[in-house]
């Protein structure tokens, strides 16, 4: 199933790479890499293509993952970082330093990406934790709409502040993965990766997490360790990939329940599934979206969201969701 999944993002790249407005052949686009000559289609492939599809092989674990983790981590099949919330608490502090700091490229505030989602993810869990019982998935939906709700409108208010603000956020702030440099994509990359880490180090826990905080103490798992390795892993995935791409919703939701349904509940094989696959959605939305208008292009963030509405709604119509 692996090897099958890794095919499939191979071909998918090869198709980033070659499909657009212009097509251009896999021949012409092997040459180009390996044989750069200056002509416009290299050019094409080397300057525009190449980085938005390395930025897609990025982001798109990511946001998968992180959307697996939250499934795991609130034992909400439901839940993903847009809908918790970490996109919006993400987005609202890349708008702040934007509206407030005059920052303009992704890496100058990736940090403040990462306090956002970081903060957000923190109290969503300690509103969730309010009143009687543990915090539960509904209480920590609930929380994290509200939390998105006003979030959002705090990040309109600031976008809506100066045109100058409104100029940087309009494309940043639909979601794409185009126009991104390869030294926002490096510097970038490492926090990725020890997101990636840190969730592959906790799938163990979280399958004795979802037996029950009880039995999961009994199997001597440290649950109060296993929170904050999580956390910080939501924090670095999302707020990284909302920094580099912008909010990008649905990858986080589809992604783990597509997977869920062919590997089963153990979150072992549903992270290291969603790495591979994540992209793959990813980077096919952002073909779809530069071949879907006869002019111009449409946004990946616009594409997944067409994709995801009817996915979310067909997950809560099933009689029975994907068991966690």
């Amino acid at each position: 199933m692996l090897l099958a999944a890794c095919t499939v993002l191979a071909l998918t790249c090869v198709a980033s790479l070659a499909v657009g407005a212009r097509d251009i052949p896999p021949a012409t686009v092997w040459q180009a890499l390996v044989a750069f000559d200056g002509s416009d289609e290299h050019v094409m492939v080397r300057d525009l293509r190449l980085p938005r599809t390395l930025v897609g092989l990025v982001v798109g674990p990511a946001l998968g993952t992180c959307g697996a983790l939250i499934q795991a981590f609130t034992r909400n099949p439901l839940a993903d970082p847009g809908i918790l919330g970490v996109n919006a608490g993400a987005s609202f502090a890349v708008t702040f330093a934007v509206a407030f700091l005059g920052l303009r490229a992704p890496h100058q505030f990736v940090w403040f990406a990462l306090a956002g989602a970081l903060a957000v993810t923190v109290l969503v869990y300690l509103i969730g934790s309010v009143g009687p019982g543990r915090a539960t998935p509904v209480k920590l939906t609930l929380a994290g709409v509200a939390l998105s709700a006003v979030l959002g409108g705090l990040t309109s208010a600031m976008t809506l502040k100066s045109t100058q603000t409104f100029d940087v956020m309009r494309f940043w702030g639909v979601g794409s993965i185009g126009g991104r440099s390869m030294e926002t994509l490096v510097y970038c990359l490492p926090l990725i990766g020890a997101g990636l880490l840190l969730a592959a180090a906790s799938a163990r826990s979280l399958n004795a997490l979802a037996l029950g905080d009880d039995l999961a103490t009994a199997f001597g798992v440290r649950i109060g360790a296993v929170r904050v390795v999580v956390v910080l892993a939501v924090t670095l995935l999302a707020g990284t990939a909302v920094a580099v791409a912008g909010p990008i919703g649905f990858v986080g939701l589809m992604v783990p329940h597509v997977v869920r349904w062919f590997v089963g509940p153990d979150q072992r094989w549903i992270i290291a599934m969603t790495v591979v696959v994540a992209p793959v959605l990813l980077l096919a939305s952002d073909i779809i979206g530069r071949i879907i208008l006869p002019s111009g292009e449409l946004r990946v963030g616009l594409v997944t969201a067409l994709l995801g509405a009817p996915v979310l709604i067909a997950l809560v119509r099933r009689k029975q969701v994907s068991g966690l």
